[in-house]
């Protein structure tokens, strides 16, 4: 089941498109519906999922990383 509530970010909130939305909207499956505040209204723009290449690449991006992170956290920072 998919949530109703959408992740919230600094300036927004962030929501997979799926289901008849997607077949309304005429987007591809797991693009995602960015939503922020501008002038008292709610603005949203619509981004495609991300490609294969690009996942594998930030996988790769946080394992180099990963100790790193793992490090700071201990040392509390």
């Amino acid at each position: 089941m998919y949530s109703l509530t959408p992740s919230q970010l600094a300036m927004g909130w962030i929501e997979e498109i799926h289901g008849e939305m997607v077949e309304q909207l005429g987007v591809a499956n797991g693009s995602n519906a960015v939503f922020y505040r501008d002038s008292n209204r709610i603005r949203v723009e619509i981004f495609p999922p991300p490609s294969p290449e690009l996942v594998e690449d930030i996988n790769e991006t946080l394992e180099e990383v990963k100790e790193a992170f793992a490090e700071l956290k201990r040392l509390g920072e």
